[in-house]
């Protein structure tokens, strides 16, 4: 199972105010905003119906996404009298954190690429599709492109090498870290590996969406703005590859839309904390 399956947060439906995301993108939301920097702790099932209620998914489609994640390996349960109790597992935490770097720690914007590339090439036997799709959606994640079919390539010095050990594929792998000659032009191997319409098209969305927000405070819910921002921005950034700025075009949208996400997340977190400590039911995981 890829991270980016995992973390593939719309459900395929995108209106024009922004995409409409899972039940389970909103619970992996949840977790990491308010379970994920707490250690070994457990919610109460009812909690989670709660406040995943307020973002418009129904108390069964939430106990049906619980279990699901919980034979995903995703959370786990733990039973105290008659109410169920949900925390993350180590495979959980790892996405989360994984996560929690790319939305609040990376920029959009990548101002500082030291003019390297990582190059991955790779040959698996046609019968593996999963481990093919698995190797891509995890490289996609990491911020690669196709070059070719079996070559890919990202910005900067990406260490993959845990990717492909984890997915076993390590003697059908080749990864070298190189620059470019000066007759590739950068500019159009760049178009011509990645999709940049649409990928600036997701932040031109989430920067119309969300530029309302500005300036309204965190209104009556702040728990449930938050959630649908965070997996709103993960929509967003999930397949940028943060190119290089000095070779994008010009008002490249990732930029201004990554300073509303910003300062909407300023204006709702200690809102979304004080609603979280005042409604959720939680209890030790053992």
């Amino acid at each position: 199972m890829a991270d980016d399956d995992i973390l593939d947060t719309s459900d395929g439906d995108t209106a024009d105010d922004g995409p409409q995301p899972r039940p389970q993108s909103l619970m992996l939301a949840f977790f990491g905003n308010h379970v994920l920097e707490e250690g070994e702790l457990g919610v109460y099932s009812g909690s989670i119906i709660e406040i995943l209620g307020r973002v418009g998914v129904g108390e069964q489609a939430v106990r049906s996404t619980l279990t699901r994640m919980v034979n995903r390996g995703l959370l786990r349960r733990q039973r105290e009298g008659r109410r169920m109790y949900f925390g993350l597992t180590p495979q959980a935490t790892r996405i989360l954190r994984d996560g929690r770097t790319r939305i609040w720690t990376q920029s959009a914007v990548n101002d500082d690429w030291d003019g390297s590339w990582t190059l991955l090439g790779f040959s698996l036997p046609d019968s593996w599709k999963r481990q093919r799709h698995d190797l891509r959606s995890r490289l996609a994640w990491s911020g690669f492109g196709a070059l070719y079919s079996g070559l890919w390539i990202a910005p900067g010095n990406v260490d993959v090498s845990a990717v492909v050990s984890e997915l076993g594929l390590a003697d059908h792998v080749k990864i070298f870290h190189a620059r470019a000659d000066q007759a590739t032009d950068i500019e159009l191997m760049i178009r011509d590996t990645w999709d940049l319409e649409s990928i600036a098209a997701r932040y031109v969305v989430f920067d119309k969406r969300w530029t309302a927000h500005l300036g309204a405070g965190s209104g009556d819910d702040p728990i449930g703005t938050r959630l649908r921002l965070v997996s709103e921005w993960l929509w967003t950034i999930r397949t940028d590859p943060r190119l290089p700025a000095r070779h994008l075009p010009p008002a490249w949208p990732a930029r201004a839309a990554q300073e509303t996400f910003r300062q909407v997340a300023r204006e709702t977190e200690a809102p979304a904390l004080r609603m979280a400590r005042d409604l959720l039911e939680t209890a030790p995981l053992r």
